[in-house]
């Protein structure tokens, strides 16, 4: 009878088999030449595995905890995986972010770039970039079929990043062919190469500029106008990123308490930089004051660097033990055409790819600081790198789906969500700038429980609120409110919202994850009485590995 562990490995290398792209931004090793095939028979091959491993888990046995729970994680995911197949989700998978269109370029940020056996496989995986939009493709035409699409409003969005990574649109050099100037700054003298990186990365670029007309003149034309997915649709997504089973008017209506209670909050903060001021003066003060600012990319992100460095080196050994392959963590600055918001990759296995951070420019050259600490508590430690690096080096306590295939976003995000508060828990925000950056980005994932329930669902908005109170939220009217009540940059929200519509029940995850931890680190305390010890309380949490926001209080339960 297999066990768990090699039911999960057999998974894990067939998965990585079949969706090469995926692997290589897991970090999992051997197929970084190989490109996904995003065709319909590939998905139904995909699904097939998806299947027969279930069969194989039913039988497997679960008589010690760990191995019940790493069974328990993995039915979970791969059934919801399933049932996003069976509702034909991936015919239309066209969004502004993580989406085919957006992955096959991305994975390339993420390769090694140093040595000649690096830009081999770069330059193998460049040839396939043509094979895998046109399966790509593929799929889009059976959805058309079908009358399976994506809204207009991402078939038009994803066509402008196509058009801008196949060269037709932007002043900036296309992507592909900045891979060039990457190749000459490794010192590299392989002319032979190099000429092939040229000829692959131009192809590569057209098929990006051919995916674009693609999107803007067949599919966007073809495809509904209205954005909504409505309740059934987006039910199934909100479980697919969260792992529970919500309710949403109530998940609608607290994020409305959350958000008050974070803006009354914030005035308490502003008062402390510019007393008798209102919140936005406050803000425009901290966004103009030079002496708050920095200029130049570069030096932006030699600050972000510093400032994970030194966060590393503090927590370590005092409020978290970080393993020696953990403190390494890169900043970089992400490459243009993507969706606005930080993010971040993992480690591979053996962490010979570190961790990294990406910072979106969208083409500014002076970066106030006081609401970017918290993001890089956010993306860096102790969120993202801390939690999900954290789940790579635990090789003996965690099965290798675990390790990597198991993320579930309202997991993930709600820690990241969480460490940015326990950064001002633990003493890290007393400059009120930063504080209000952090309660800033709280106000804006509040705003994201708001609008994402709101317009998927069509609610009404609360009579007492004096933004259109009863009217049901459209688009048209989610881009001001966001505008106004996150505090963040009108590009910046504008870019949001269309990431809302594509991709429905993601952005609530941050703000449910982070209710779910919170409730779960009281219920230890209540537990654990005077005893409680904190750093105890995140070891054990963060050794369970990622999972279902329904499983985690299970399981923390049974500590």
């Amino acid at each position: 009878m297999a066990t768990v562990h090699d039911i999960s490995e057999r998974y894990v290398e067939r998965f990585a088999a079949l969706d090469p792209i995926e692997a290589t931004g897991l970090g999992i090793a051997g197929h970084d030449s190989a490109m996904t095939d995003y065709s319909p028979d590939a998905s139904r091959e995909r699904a097939e595995h998806d299947r027969t491993t279930l069969r194989e888990l039913a039988t497997a046995p679960t008589a010690e905890p760990r191995d019940r729970t790493a069974v328990d994680v993995m039915v979970e995911r791969i059934e919801l995986a399933l049932e996003l197949s069976d509702a034909n989700e991936h015919l239309r998978n066209v969004r502004i972010i993580g989406s085919p269109i957006q992955e096959i370029r991305g994975v390339f940020d993420v390769m090694e770039k140093k040595t000649e056996h690096d830009w081999e496989l770069i330059v193998a995986r460049l040839g396939f970039v043509p094979q895998g939009l046109a399966s790509f493709e593929a799929s889009l035409d059976t959805g058309i079929a079908r009358r399976v699409m994506a809204a207009r409003r991402q078939a038009v969005e994803c066509a402008k990043q196509a058009h801008q990574w196949g060269g037709t649109d932007g002043d900036r050099p296309p992507f592909f062919l900045t891979l060039l100037d990457d190749y000459d700054a490794a010192g590299l003298k392989n002319r032979v190469l190099r000429d092939h990186l040229e000829q692959r990365a131009r192809r590569a670029t057209a098929a990006y500029a051919a995916l674009g007309r693609y999107l803007a003149e067949e599919y966007a034309p073809k495809a509904p106008v209205q954005d909504p997915v409505g309740p059934e649709r987006y039910a199934l997504f909100a479980r697919s990123f969260t792992g529970a089973h919500l309710d949403l008017q109530e998940t609608y209506d607290w994020g409305w308490d959350e958000l008050h209670r974070i803006e009354h909050a914030m005035q308490r903060v502003g008062e402390r930089i510019l007393p008798g001021e209102p919140i936005a003066a406050v803000i425009e003060h901290l966004e103009t004051d030079p002496h708050r600012s920095i200029d130049g990319a570069d030096h932006f992100r030699h600050w972000l660097q510093e400032l994970m460095d030194t966060t590393i080196a503090e927590l370590n050994g005092t409020h978290f033990d970080i393993a020696e392959p953990l403190r390494r963590c890169e900043a970089m600055i992400a490459p243009p055409g993507g969706a606005a918001a930080m993010y971040y990759t993992p480690p591979s296995e053996d962490f010979s790819r570190p961790g990294r951070t990406w910072y979106p420019t969208l083409g500014k050259t002076r970066f106030p600081l006081w609401g970017e600490v918290s993001i890089a508590y956010h993306e860096g430690v102790p969120g993202h790198h801390l939690q999900i690096a954290q789940t790579i080096y635990l090789r003996d306590r965690l099965t290798r789906f675990q390790r990597h295939l198991a993320l579930c976003s309202g997991y993930i995000e709600g820690w990241a969500l969480y460490a940015e508060r326990l950064m001002g828990e633990l003493g890290y925000l007393e400059n009120p700038d930063y504080e209000l950056g952090m309660l800033r980005a709280q106000a804006m994932r509040a705003v994201r429980v708001i609008v994402d329930i709101g317009m998927h669902l069509q609610l009404p908005i609360p009579k007492g609120e004096h933004y259109h109170p009863g009217e049901r939220w459209t688009p048209e009217l989610a881009l001001p409110f966001v505008i106004e009540r996150s505090r963040f940059p009108r590009d910046f929200m504008a870019s949001e919202v269309d990431r809302y519509l594509g991709w429905p029940g993601q952005a609530i995850s941050y703000k449910v994850g982070e209710r779910v931890w919170l409730d779960v680190r009281e219920q230890a305390r209540a537990r654990a009485g005077a005893g409680f010890d904190l750093k105890a309380f995140h070891t054990n949490a963060l050794d369970l590995g990622p999972m279902g926001l329904d499983q985690l209080p299970r399981e923390m339960a049974r500590r």
